[in-house]
Order: C-alpha cells, then structure tokens, then sequence
C-alpha cells in the first residue's frame, strides 16, 4: 500500500509527498484558473500519470518479451471543459525511437499495454484518450 501526505501551501499550491521515498511533487493552479501555473496543475498529474503508466507497464513487457522502448517519449495534451470545469481529452503521441524496428507482434503488445494500463482503466470513460504511435 502506497500513501502519499499533501499539504497545502497558499497561494493554490500543494506539496505531494509520497512517504516511502520522500519524493516531492509541487503543483500549482493554472493561470486559467487564478493560479501562476508555475508547476504541473493537479489535472495535469491525471494527464501525465496516464503517459507514465503506459510506458511503465511497456518497460516491464519488454522485460517479458525480449524487446527494448528505451528512449521512447511521450508528448501529452491535456483539454479541459468549462462547464463543469473537468478534463475533456488527454492526447498522448508516442514517439518511439527511429533507430528501432518493432514487430507486429511487438506492435500488438504495445497497444494492448495502451487500451489495458491501471491508470487508464482508472480514469472516467467519459473522457476522450487519444493515443497515436509513431514508430
């Protein structure tokens, strides 16, 4: 079991710490929300908790199957809606990298690691993940 202590800060900024390693997160409101958006916003974390997992679970695949994603990156969008304010969209690219040729089997692999992560299947159906590889 993980456990993670916030704290807030003023000024609409939160301290995340997870407590098994002492990492800390800062985050901030974004500027189109009364915030200095000077760190990642705590939607922003949804966001960009969706890329990392995906990738995770990719790392321990390859671990499994014989296959390498290093240097892989992710550029991630987030959209929002005004009214309720909530996330609308997440758009993640993923740039593999173009000194790797990936099989169709190694190709199926990563699409069932993209539709199937924890954190995916975590987040409301409601909002739109639009996923695109560029092998």
């Amino acid at each position: 079991m993980t456990k993670m202590r916030t704290r807030y800060l003023g000024d609409l900024r939160t301290e995340i710490t997870h407590l098994d390693s002492g990492a800390k997160i800062i985050t901030d409101a974004p500027k189109d929300n009364n915030g200095k958006g000077e760190s990642f916003s705590p939607t922003d974390l949804i966001a960009s908790a969706l890329g990392s997992c995906m990738l995770t679970i990719m790392g321990i695949a390859c671990e499994t199957h014989n296959f390498d994603i290093v240097g892989t990156r992710l550029e991630i969008e987030k959209l929002m809606d005004s009214d309720p304010r909530k996330v609308k969209e997440i758009i993640i690219d993923f740039y593999f990298p173009a000194n790797k040729t990936y099989t169709d089997k190694q190709k199926k692999i990563i699409d069932h690691i993209i539709n199937t992560c924890p954190v995916r299947l975590s987040i409301h159906p409601d909002i739109i993940k639009n996923i695109r590889c560029h092998y």
